[in-house]
């Protein structure tokens, strides 16, 4: 018996601007949670979980769900069995607040996270840091794009006014360590709470091969997108990710034709797999 193939999207162009719209809804209710002196759970993992993860998931299931009748997986929400989710064509995939601890801290990185996925990929993803009011988002072949100044009443009206594309500029992080890039030194994000025995190990060789190495700390899918935008060459991450926190990022990233791979085997990052935890990768 064939599975349902399940609605396609009339344009990409439109699923991007349901997928803004979306974010600037989830933005909202995460900035009114962000200015109440508000509680923190612990889910089953003890990850911290707030109101604001709730309320932004229950947008983004809202909005999304009206757009194609696609199906949303959402880290808040239930998670289908794998037979029955392996028969999506298209999804949406998201992380209502990626990035929770730094909510908790008040210090802003925090984002909200939509992809959607076709055939394992990402095709489009949009990265919003409704605190810092910036913008990123990718589609293929489009590109990608970033904006500031974005607050999330006018992210729910649509693509923004000057939105700007990524500048490209080839990523000095040559894939193979012993290469030296032109200038000898390599700027690296990492996360700014999620730290690794294996990662310092790998920066420690990295001094031995730069002259310099400059780590920045930061958090959420922030990350990938600096390393898109070309404010910095490498980002790695060793620890355990799920899908839906990196499937933004990655779209954008791609979007500017640099790459989210598997640390172990260099290819790209699958996603709606059996399992949706993430094997250690890097974006360069």
């Amino acid at each position: 018996m064939r599975a349902d193939p399940g609605p396609m999207p009339a344009s990409l162009d439109k699923l991007l601007g349901c997928a803004l719209r979306a974010a600037g809804l989830a933005g909202r209710e995460i900035l009114e949670v962000y200015a109440t002196a508000f509680a923190v759970d612990a889910k089953r993992d003890r990850s911290p979980i707030t109101e604001a993860d709730r309320r932004a998931h229950r947008a983004l299931e809202r909005s999304l769900g009206q757009a194609g009748g696609l199906p949303v997986l959402s880290e808040e929400g239930g998670r289908p069995e794998y037979r029955f989710r392996r028969r999506w064509r298209l999804f949406w995939l998201v992380d209502p607040l990626d990035g929770t601890k730094e909510f908790v801290k008040h210090n802003g990185e925090f984002t909200v996270n939509i992809a959607l996925i076709g055939r394992r990929r990402p095709l489009l993803g949009v990265v919003y840091a409704p605190e810092l009011e910036l913008l990123y988002f990718g589609y293929r072949p489009g590109g990608s794009f970033k904006a500031e100044g974005v607050d999330p009443e006018e992210l729910a009206a649509g693509i923004p006014p000057g939105s700007v594309r990524l500048p490209p500029r080839p990523s000095s992080f040559p894939g193979r360590i012993p290469v030296r890039p032109q200038d000898g030194r390599l700027t690296v994000m990492r996360s700014r709470s999620h730290h690794s025995a294996r990662l310092e190990r790998l920066l420690e060789r990295l001094r031995r091969v730069y002259a310099e190495v400059e780590e920045i700390p930061l958090g959420a899918a922030l990350k990938a997108c600096t390393v898109a935008e070309g404010r910095a060459d490498l980002y790695l991450r060793f620890g355990t990710t799920m899908e839906w926190d990196t499937a933004a990022g990655q779209a954008v990233v791609e979007g500017v034709g640099r790459r989210v791979c598997a640390y172990a085997s260099r290819r790209p990052l699958l996603y709606n797999k059996r399992n949706l935890v993430n094997p250690a990768f890097l974006v360069y």
